[in-house]
């Protein structure tokens, strides 16, 4: 079965990953460790999962510029299964973003390897409507890229947005990331093909981006 397409749908925010750990980066294929600031919480999705991520994830606001999600609970049970087993190999996984106040995922980040392990990289993200612009993606992408960088050993991770997802793009320059191209007709959806903005986060970046001044995302 098909998984998530790793690219953005929803807005992005701030917050600090717990200190690395040697016991992190040898124990992750066995399980996401969970991962808070002051105001997120990001952790491993698990099939009991599936009817909030179907309810968080099937609205077309977040589905238009995402590849196909699956379009039933029974399908995103099997992708849930599907990204425990990916976790498993050392190729991909994914975290889901957990609102707050409750243990429920409300979105999703999904990081998979390229090449060389890590060292180079895909990520991608969708957020359910109604937690746009509070913060909680920002927040949540700070964990994650934390995580992403200082765990992963990533160099160089990249991302896909199609040019018309305006928020998509805006939260990807929000976390630093520097637009390097535009990839020509490269994303099929809805009967068409769109142009995609190729963005991408060095370590070197991220490091640079994490001592800069927190600025609230509009």
């Amino acid at each position: 079965m098909s998984h998530l397409r790793l690219i953005s749908a929803a807005p992005i925010a701030a917050g600090s990953v717990r200190p690395s750990s040697t016991r992190i980066r040898r124990s992750w294929r066995n399980g996401l460790p969970y991962l808070e600031s002051a105001r997120a919480v990001l952790r491993e999705l698990k099939p009991s999962d599936a009817a909030a991520l179907f309810h968080a994830m099937s609205r077309r606001d977040v589905t238009r510029f995402i590849s196909p999600p699956p379009i039933t609970l029974r399908g995103f049970e099997e992708f849930l299964q599907w990204a425990q087993r990916e976790r498993a190999t050392g190729t991909h996984l994914c975290f889901g973003m957990i609102a707050p106040g409750t243990n429920l995922p409300v979105g999703i980040f999904q990081v998979r390897a390229l090449e060389g392990g890590f060292r180079v990289s895909e990520w991608g993200f969708a957020l359910a409507p109604e937690h746009w612009g509070t913060g909680l993606f920002v927040e949540s992408a700070r964990l994650a890229l934390d995580f992403v960088f200082a765990e992963l050993g990533v160099h160089r991770l990249e991302a896909r947005a199609a040019i018309r997802n305006g928020r998509g793009n805006a939260a990807l320059r929000k976390m630093g990331a520097v637009q390097e191209g535009v990839l020509r007709q490269s994303f099929f959806r809805n009967g068409e093909y769109m142009d995609q903005a190729l963005w991408t986060i060095l370590a070197d970046d991220w490091l640079n981006h994490r001592r800069e001044p927190t600025l609230p995302f509009h």
